[in-house]
């Protein structure tokens, strides 16, 4: 009997309709190579539906997916819709609601035309950066007082040993299964003086861990290094904030936000998995934006789904698609979005599993 598993689907808005249908062409290929199966459920939540029936997400609706093994999503966001509220309740609502305090986000360079380094290959980019998912300054509400002049936006920068904790043991377990077992950490407790509770933390826990290399690097230089040197980072463990900002120049110098994926991740519990592009309207319904970040989204799902040699082989056929340059590019126009999803399906049929 084929194995089953329970998967949510919210595709959103603009572009992401387009490629999660895109993802899911390829799942079903993958379930009939591998073996395996999946019951979709599908929630319509989406900024498009906010602006034409008022309909929110809510705690109880969230709290209702925990009977999903993971959830597929593709973006959301409408310029019809207020900024930021429909993006709040949705994302944020899952990530606080269903506790996902990973947000893995891997750096990987499949081919060396796709970069705009000079002289870098696939061997010198493939990064894993695990950002803490739950805490810092996008889950404080702040505020706004005062007028004219006296107007001030302040917000606090707020941080939790147990937050800190199980991320930082997250990040140092997964340098630990890769080769290079190499972990750095990115902060900016220079100028930052509450962020030396990460230093603290980082060291602490480092201790049980001494087949890892680790070192410690602000911020700034994290970014400066990434486009000079990528090929001395291996997993990089921070902040909510700044895993954000540095996991957008990853996705740059690998190919662009067309090609880069992310899980949100409790392990062993209720999971999401998502392209990091957002819905892009100006493309919404043309069937040209890259599925390639959804597509290598639903690889991390199954890999989550313990569905390991299905995603390694959809991993494996994005690669090969880009190497042999069937697949054109990670950019919206380089090619039509399911031309890409069945170049990637089709592929499974023949796959291998890695050694």
């Amino acid at each position: 009997m084929p194995r089953p598993h329970s998967i949510a689907v919210i595709a959103g808005d603009g572009i992401g309709p387009e490629v999660t249908h895109a993802a899911l062409r390829v799942l079903d290929a993958a379930e009939e190579r591998f073996g395996f199966s999946t019951s979709r459920e599908e929630y319509p939540w989406s900024s498009a539906r906010y602006v034409e029936f008022g309909a929110h997400v809510t705690r109880a609706d969230v709290e209702a997916l925990r009977k999903h093994e993971a959830i597929l999503f593709g973006a959301v966001g409408d310029p019809r819709a207020p900024r930021g509220v429909v993006e709040r309740e949705i994302i944020f609502g899952l990530r606080q609601g269903l506790d996902l305090y990973v947000n893995l986000r891997p750096i990987v360079l499949y081919d060396e035309r796709l970069t705009p380094l000079k002289g870098k290959r696939p061997l010198d980019i493939d990064i894993v950066v695990v950002r803490e998912n739950t805490e810092d300054v996008y889950t404080q509400p702040g505020r706004i007082t005062g007028v004219g002049n006296d107007e001030v936006g302040e917000a606090p920068m707020r941080f939790t040993r147990p937050g800190i904790e199980r991320i930082v043991r997250y990040a140092f377990a997964l340098a630990r299964s890769r080769p290079k077992s190499h972990l750095t950490l990115v902060d900016k407790s220079n100028a930052i003086p509450i962020q030396e509770l990460w230093r603290t933390i980082f060291e602490e826990i480092g201790s049980r861990y001494r087949d890892v290399r680790r070192d410690a690097m602000y911020v700034d230089a994290c970014c400066m290094w990434m486009v000079q040197k990528p090929e001395q980072f291996d997993v990089i463990v921070t902040t909510n904030l700044f895993g954000d900002i540095i996991t957008d120049l990853g996705a740059g110098i690998a190919g662009g936000l067309g090609i880069a994926a992310s899980g949100n991740i409790h392990p062993g519990q209720t999971s999401m998995f998502e392209p990091i592009h957002g819905s892009a309207p100006k493309y919404a319904g043309q069937g040209v934006a890259s599925p390639l970040g959804s597509i290598g989204a639903l690889a991390m799902l199954l890999r989550h789904v313990n569905e390991d040699a299905a995603a390694d082989a959809i991993e494996g056929a994005i690669g090969d698609g880009l190497r042999r340059g069937r697949i054109k590019g990670a950019e919206a126009g380089a090619q039509p979005t399911m031309e890409v999803a069945d170049i990637v399906a089709e592929s499974l049929a023949g796959a291998r599993t890695r050694p």
